[in-house]
């Protein structure tokens, strides 16, 4: 059975709203506690490539527990957005889903993008075209030649591949806040391309390891949540200075 969104149990608004090219798409706004001194913030959920927004709310729930409000959408072709998927199009998605945030009344400078996998290529497009508050990459690659050599090293990947979600390309170009989460026995994403994309990234920037396999970022629930509540304190007091750590 799919999940609504109440589940949760507490106020939220089950949403539709169009992308740039027509697109119907469809998303949960859960708004932030209230007098949260954070209420005035939002995370938005760019999803993996795994399911829908049905199988974030675990996800939604540790995220709402740091006082910000959480916006969850589906990308075209996911769960209940219309369209067929494409890299374009997921771009497209996400800069539709910043605007009802907008729209909602959250400043751009007030919203930081939380990309989980291949979300976090959606998330780094997303921050080349809006002004974020801040980016937060959950289990992203470098760039998808770079996990397809790796996952297809018999197949000329880099020859024909059409898709790139270039994350590590783009952040050398952001100047926002720098969130990079990774799992050191992630079995899919290996943990160099962290690595790497927390290299390319401008200050301030944050490393934050987290426990479990790829697809359980909340292994170590309070681990992630503690990664994220340092994370809101930088971008909250503009921090200029490098940061790695690992949640205990």
């Amino acid at each position: 059975m799919s999940a609504t969104g109440a589940e949760l149990g507490r106020p939220f608004e089950d949403v539709t709203f169009s992308s740039g090219d027509g697109v119907r798409l469809h998303g949960w706004f859960f708004p932030a506690n209230l007098n949260s001194p954070r209420a005035s913030s939002a995370v938005l959920i760019c999803h993996g490539n795994g399911g829908n927004i049905c199988h974030r709310l675990e996800m939604c729930e540790a995220l709402l527990e740091t006082g910000v409000g959480v916006f969850l959408f589906d990308y075209r072709g996911y769960g209940r957005s219309a369209g067929r998927p494409s890299e374009e199009g997921t771009y497209l998605d996400a800069v539709a889903a910043c605007g009802w945030l907008q729209r909602k009344g959250f400043a751009s400078t007030s919203i930081l993008a939380l990309g989980e996998s291949l979300g976090g290529g959606v998330a780094s497009g997303l921050a080349l075209r809006e002004t974020l508050g801040g980016l937060i990459l959950q289990s992203t690659f470098t760039s998808i030649p770079d996990i397809g050599v790796e996952l297809f090293p018999w197949l000329p990947v880099r020859w024909f591949s059409t898709i790139q979600y270039d994350t590590c390309h783009r952040l050398a170009h952001l100047k926002i806040p720098v969130l990079i989460m990774h799992s050191r026995t992630d079995e899919l994403i290996a943990f160099h391309h962290a690595e790497k994309n927390f290299a390319a990234a401008n200050e301030p920037k944050l490393f934050w390891e987290i426990k479990g396999e790829h697809n359980e970022p909340l292994a170590d629930r309070a681990g992630f949540v503690a990664g994220i509540e340092k994370f809101l304190a930088l971008a909250e007091f503009g921090g200029s200075r490098v940061v790695a750590e690992e949640s205990r």
